[in-house]
């Protein structure tokens, strides 16, 4: 693949609206545009326009006609890929759209391959490597929480943070090497005490960055959340409430819900992706017994568990009771890190006599957050939404602080705090410079694997391959 062609790709989503927008670059974008623009103000030429301007007119081939447009001029490098750079706004039809972007292949024009406009930026120093996966990010991101991850990252945040580090680093490291040029004459230039403190503050930001991407994570994919209990508890209406439609399948019938059902909302800001699973009991159906059997594996994957009990049958039987305990006290032992909610639902068909006894047996049960709930009236689905919020580890999201999402780069830091643990002992230890410099080395690279000082064209591919091709 070269580098140096004009490319071409549609940059609004595929298909017919009321406006569509085509982009090209490259150093003839804005020539081979200007041989088929037509402006309504005295045939202006696009090359003597100034950057960042518009211009009305139409696309021609030949004597036809394609369509009326604007275009809008960018020049390098003062443009997203650091090239010439030409946006055509044009109507929506999916024929215009393709008439206009097949007239430009016939003219020398190449079809941009996937995230190519961005491999570009980051190629002309206009990103770095972390600021153009954020791109990808920002452009997935569907609630308020992964989109300003996604947006601190690409103003730079989390690279700046690294790149700040590995300069330092940089800085003593070479004094470490200039040491070994006169290793015969035992001299130091690099002062111990300071490169101490500073292995002491990378290593400290490493680990508070690599611990970041326990939240980073499931709030850039949704944080998981498994709804269980027996059948006919009211789980299925729990998830319908909390989605506000009606999702799943609701019945008198125990064991309506044979497989899980999952859907995804945005409260607070952060995506929560709830999991309606099939009631726990013993069964003789076997295709119910699949259903609880998955049910079982998507406690696993959940981060949260909400544990759902019916309070109409619970309230008036001592057995009962018990039975819920068991079940809470099954669900602490065998996932104990997972955050759990105890839920009683159906509050709405029970006494004021039935609500005091119930507090009193909830009073002896230990959990995360324990609600009283009416999943089919609403009553109480506030109360629950609020405590998911308050489980989550928020804290450096509204703090601005960098958080790290990306699995790549969670991978970079974790190879690079093993190294500087490394230079960390060996300076505890009185290593001698030479040594030092093999590990410094290491972890300069695993911090240039980050912003792309260090990278390869594999890399590249994988990277920019999850990028839609107008971008």
């Amino acid at each position: 693949m070269t580098h140096k062609d004009t490319i071409i790709a549609l940059a609004t989503a595929a298909g017919s609206g009321a406006i569509a927008v085509i982009r090209l670059s490259g150093d003839d974008a804005i020539t081979v545009v200007d041989t088929h623009f037509k402006s309504v103000v005295n045939h202006k030429l696009l090359v003597n326009q100034d950057t960042h301007t518009i211009h009305l007119g139409h696309i021609v081939d030949g004597e036809k006609v394609i369509d009326e447009v604007l275009v809008s001029v960018f020049k390098n490098p003062n443009s997203y890929t650091g090239e010439n750079v030409i946006e055509i706004s044009c109507h929506g039809s999916n024929y215009i759209q393709q008439e206009i972007i097949q007239l430009f292949l016939r003219k020398g024009c190449r079809m941009a391959n996937a995230g190519e406009f961005t491999l570009r930026a980051f190629l002309n120093g206009k990103l770095d490597l972390s600021q153009a996966e954020a791109v990808a990010d920002l452009i997935a991101s569907d609630n308020e929480a992964s989109h300003q991850i996604a947006m601190q990252q690409m103003r730079g945040g989390f690279s700046s943070e690294i790149a700040k580090l590995r300069e330092e680093l940089l800085n003593f490291a070479s004094l470490i090497e200039l040491e070994l040029d006169f290793a015969e004459e035992d001299v130091e230039f690099a002062d111990r005490s300071q490169f101490k403190e500073l292995i002491e503050r990378i290593h400290f930001v490493l680990k508070r960055l690599i611990d970041s991407f326990a939240v980073g994570n499931v709030i850039k994919n949704g944080i998981p959340v498994a709804i269980v209990g027996e059948p006919n508890v009211g789980k299925s209406t729990l998830l319908n409430a909390l989605l506000n439609e009606d999702r799943a399948i609701v019945s008198e019938i125990a064991g309506t819900t044979r497989d899980t059902i999952e859907d995804e909302i945005s409260i607070g800001g952060i995506g929560f992706r709830f999991i309606d699973t099939a009631g726990i009991r013993e069964t003789a159906d076997v295709v119910e017994s699949i259903g609880i059997k998955k049910t079982f594996e998507k406690i696993e994957q959940a981060q949260v568990v909400i544990y759902l009990f019916d309070v109409s049958v619970t309230s008036n039987a001592v057995e009962k009771s018990h039975t819920v305990k068991v079940e809470i006290e099954k669900i602490k032992n065998k996932y104990p890190q997972k955050p759990l909610l105890v839920v009683a639902n159906k509050i709405d068909q029970i006494s004021e006599s039935e609500l005091k006894k119930l507090n009193v047996m909830l009073s002896a049960v230990e959990a995360s957050h324990i609600a009283l709930m009416s999943a089919k009236t609403g009553f109480g689905v506030e109360q629950l939404t609020n405590a998911l919020l308050n489980l989550m580890n928020t804290g450096a999201l509204r703090n601005n602080e960098t958080i790290v999402t990306n699995s790549r780069h969670y991978d970079a830091l974790l190879k690079a705090l093993e190294e500087i643990s490394k230079v960390k002992h060996g300076l505890d230890t009185g290593l001698s410079g030479d040594l030092l410099a093999i590990d410094i080395r290491q972890a300069l690279y695993h911090f240039g694997e980050i912003t792309g000082e260090i990278t390869n064209d594999d890399l590249l591919g994988n990277i920019f391959a999850n990028f839609c091709i107008g971008k």
